[in-house]
C-alpha cells in the first residue's frame, strides 16, 4: 500500500512539474503518464536511477511538446527593452507554508520562455548551460528571461489575492 501511496505521489509531482513547464493540463497529463510508465517498466536494480532522471525526462518531453510556443515567447523576451535588472535581495526564501495554488497562478502568469527559464533554474536547480542548451536560447537571452521571469513572480505572488502576510516572500538577514 506504502508503494501505490508513493507511486500516486511522483506522479502527482510529475504531472505539476510538466503543468508548470507547459501551462496545459492536457499536455501535461500525456508527458507525466509517458515518463511515469517508463519508469515504472524498469527493473527493480534500475528504479532508484530512473527515479532520479524521471524529472529530467518529463522536463525533456514537456519542452519538446512546446516547442513553438517557446520559440515564439523566446522572440518577444528577446524584443523586449531590458532594463537594468533590479533583483530581489540575494538572502531570499518563499515561505514553506504558502499554498500551492498561489505558487500555480503565480508562475502561469509568466509568458512560457521566461517561465521556463525560472523553473529550470530556481525550483529545478539547473546550471546556466543546462537551461540554455534545453530551451534553445543563448546565455544573455536566457538571463534575460530568468530576471524578468523571477521579477514578474515576486510581484505576482506578493500581490496574491488572499494571502496574509505569513505567504508572502521572507528575506533572510
Amino acid at each position: 500500500m506504502q508503494t501505490l501511496e508513493q507511486s500516486r505521489k511522483r506522479a502527482m509531482d510529475l504531472y505539476w512539474l510538466a503543468f508548470l513547464l507547459t501551462g496545459h493540463s492536457d499536455l501535461s497529463i500525456d508527458v507525466a503518464i509517458e515518463s511515469f510508465d517508463i519508469q515504472n517498466g524498469a527493473r527493480p536494480v534500475f528504479s532508484a536511477w530512473m527515479l532520479r532522471r524521471s524529472r529530467r525526462l518529463v522536463i525533456s518531453k514537456a519542452l519538446a511538446a512546446i516547442r513553438d510556443e517557446l520559440a515564439a515567447s523566446a522572440r518577444r523576451t528577446e524584443s523586449k527593452r531590458s532594463k537594468r535588472p533590479a533583483l530581489p535581495p540575494r538572502r531570499w526564501t518563499l515561505h514553506q507554508n504558502i499554498p500551492k495554488v498561489a505558487l500555480e497562478h503565480a508562475l502561469l502568469a509568466i509568458d512560457v520562455f521566461p517561465r521556463c527559464a525560472l523553473l529550470l533554474s530556481i525550483f529545478e536547480g539547473m546550471s546556466l548551460h543546462d537551461v540554455v542548451i534545453l530551451l534553445g536560447g543563448d546565455r544573455s537571452l536566457v538571463r534575460k528571461a530568468q530576471v524578468a521571469a523571477l521579477r514578474e513572480f515576486i510581484c505576482k505572488l506578493a500581490g496574491s489575492e488572499g494571502l496574509g502576510t505569513r505567504h508572502r516572500l521572507v528575506c533572510r538577514r
